[in-house]
């Protein structure tokens, strides 16, 4: 049974720990190197993994979507979808075609700066699957520091608001269930000991039944 339990705790937390780690903003040092419009078919199972249409187009299984071709400092090929999110998951982001023009401006640029791409998301090559992009920054170069503070802020209150239930459960299974059940406990002893006392009286009634018959 314990064994049960822990599969399913980690089934949890392998399900919580994945759903975050996708959702959350990460940030990636590059330099754009293009941009493309694709048409994707999203009806396969991998539609999940892509944002709804823009903002005012009709939901389809087939559209056209924008990418941000880039390479790091190792020139390893860094390929983004640029999709409006809408309001979930909550980046509000509403500009893609805007973020394409940056993108193309950074691209156009002779300098080929190099850019902090903002964005969530995984990419599987084998799965057709890209990270959003979500915004873009110019940095002064590839081993610019780059502080996740909304994550840092994120897992603090996350902590905070874990440590916060623990405690008022754990408070309120002292005050309220664990008093419960010592009632309960004291009275299942009761009834015990009542129905103990009972089979003694029974036992003694037919002992005395048969001392009488005897004489």
């Amino acid at each position: 049974m314990r064994i049960v339990q822990y599969v399913a705790l980690f089934i949890v937390v392998a399900v919580i720990g994945g759903y975050l780690h996708y959702n959350l903003p990460d940030r990636d040092i590059v330099r754009i190197t293009g941009t493309e419009v694709i048409r994707v078919d999203t009806s396969g199972w991998n539609n999940m993994f892509y944002a709804g249409p823009d903002g005012g187009n009709a939901a389809s299984t087939s559209r056209d979507v924008r990418f941000i071709n880039a390479v790091d400092e190792n020139r390893n090929a860094k390929v983004f979808r640029n999709q409006d999110t809408g309001f979930w998951p909550p980046y509000l982001k509403f500009d893609s075609g805007n973020l394409q023009a940056e993108a193309n401006d950074y691209d156009s640029d002779v300098a080929q700066e190099w850019v902090a791409v903002r964005h969530y998301g995984w990419r599987l090559e084998w799965l057709s699957i890209y990270p959003n992009a979500v915004s873009l920054r110019p940095v002064s170069g590839p081993d610019e520091t780059l502080i996740p503070w909304f994550n840092i802020a994120f897992f603090v209150l996350l902590a905070a608001l874990i440590w916060a239930t623990t405690v008022r459960v754990l408070r309120f299974r002292r005050d309220r269930i664990d008093p419960l059940i010592e009632d309960a406990g004291e009275a299942w002893d009761d009834a015990t000991d009542a129905v103990v006392e009972r089979k003694k009286g029974i036992r003694a009634w037919f002992a005395s039944l048969g001392g009488k018959s005897s004489r």
